[in-house]
């Protein structure tokens, strides 16, 4: 696939192509930055180094920790951090912590956000933000919205298949829930179903052969489209539950995506089968629950609450959080607490999505 970038209508500039990583220092020149807080942590480290070489005298400081659901300790220490250094633009290189982390500092800061994404999380593309104090709380606020993004398909060529199949599910569910989400509209529902074309194409031959640049290139793709869709149409229920269950029992994101979703589609399929119906016909299956599910199969993405590390002693609880979490939600589905311990207990055993 060819390089190219182009220049948002929302805030936003797309850098994409196999060796964009190096025009990351560009990139901050541009936006006349002189005191980068560069976000690396994890396995972003090697990547972070090569980044702060480039930036040579723009780099005011590293900051190497990030976290799943960016605990609010987190959050105040490297604000902390960004303002000690004076900071105006913030460079995270990473998956979904690294992105969200830069959130919590830019929303309170206003410093810009020059995002490197290494998983295919869509997180970049959207103004939706989470910190986790006793419970995650979720905020949209446009100066979360990285000013650009950078997509350098050989930064994805590191993920395990596993880590490739979750990731992946991650944006199929931003595309899959836009098609009926509260702000549902023409051009997310265009985002949305090309996402999944993408998505669906790409992610076998990602996870098969994990050096496929094409295959890779074609997922962030998907990935950046599906954030689109995901930015513009809002959460829904799985997206509500999935933030209940990853912020306030410490699971990994990712894998709740993967083995929550074919659940909560086949919980709402029958109210929502016009706008589902063209990724129905993109998964080839009789029922999206169905092909999501086949397709998880296919992808060795993990299926089950209880093997992404749900104590199955905790559903009871789970579901009242998860209801109190969905209450305001118009979706025309029975969203009480005996349905969504009905969805959980389904989504525990990770069997094949029985017919709503």
């Amino acid at each position: 696939m060819a390089p190219y970038d182009f220049t948002l209508a929302q805030p936003g500039r797309v850098v994409f192509g196999i060796g964009s990583v190096d025009r990351v220092a560009d990139e901050v020149e541009a936006l006349g930055a002189r005191r980068v807080l560069l976000i690396a942590g994890g396995s972003a480290a090697a990547t972070g180094k090569r980044i702060a070489e480039r930036l040579g005298h723009r780099l005011a400081a590293t900051w190497h920790e990030t976290a799943q659901h960016v605990p609010e300790e987190l959050a105040e220490s490297a604000r902390w951090r960004a303002s000690a250094v004076a900071a105006d633009a913030l460079v995270c290189v990473g998956g979904g912590s690294a992105t969200g982390l830069a959130k919590a500092i830019a929303v309170d800061g206003g410093a810009p956000i020059v995002a490197v994404p290494t998983t295919y999380a869509g997180s970049e593309v959207t103004p939706v933000y989470g910190i986790t104090g006793t419970r995650k709380t979720t905020k949209r606020d446009q100066l979360a919205v990285p000013r650009v993004v950078v997509y350098d398909p050989a930064l994805t060529v590191g993920l395990s298949p596993r880590a490739t199949a979750a990731s992946g599910f991650n944006a199929i569910a931003h595309a899959v829930e836009a098609r009926y989400a509260p702000g549902a509209n023409p051009v997310t529902d265009l985002f949305a179903v090309e996402a999944v074309a993408r998505l669906v194409e790409a992610l076998p031959p990602a996870v098969s052969r994990p050096t496929d640049l094409d295959a890779r290139s074609t997922a962030l793709v998907g990935a950046y489209l599906a954030g689109l869709a995901f930015a513009g149409a809002g959460s829904g229920l799985h997206h509500r539950v999935c933030h209940v269950l990853g912020g306030d029992y410490g699971l990994v994101h990712a894998d709740v995506h993967s083995a929550l979703l074919p659940y909560t589609v086949a919980l709402l399929e029958r109210a929502a089968a016009e706008p589902l119906a063209p990724v129905r016909a993109l998964l080839s299956a009789d029922r999206v629950a169905d092909g999501l599910y086949d397709l998880a199969v296919t992808l060795g993405a993990p299926l089950g609450l209880g093997t992404v590390g749900l104590p199955f002693a905790e559903l009871d609880d789970a579901a009242r959080r998860c209801t109190a979490a969905v209450a305001d939600l118009p979706e025309p589905v029975l969203a009480d607490e005996p349905a969504i311990r009905a969805l959980l207990a389904e989504a525990f055993a990770g069997l094949r999505p029985a017919p709503a």
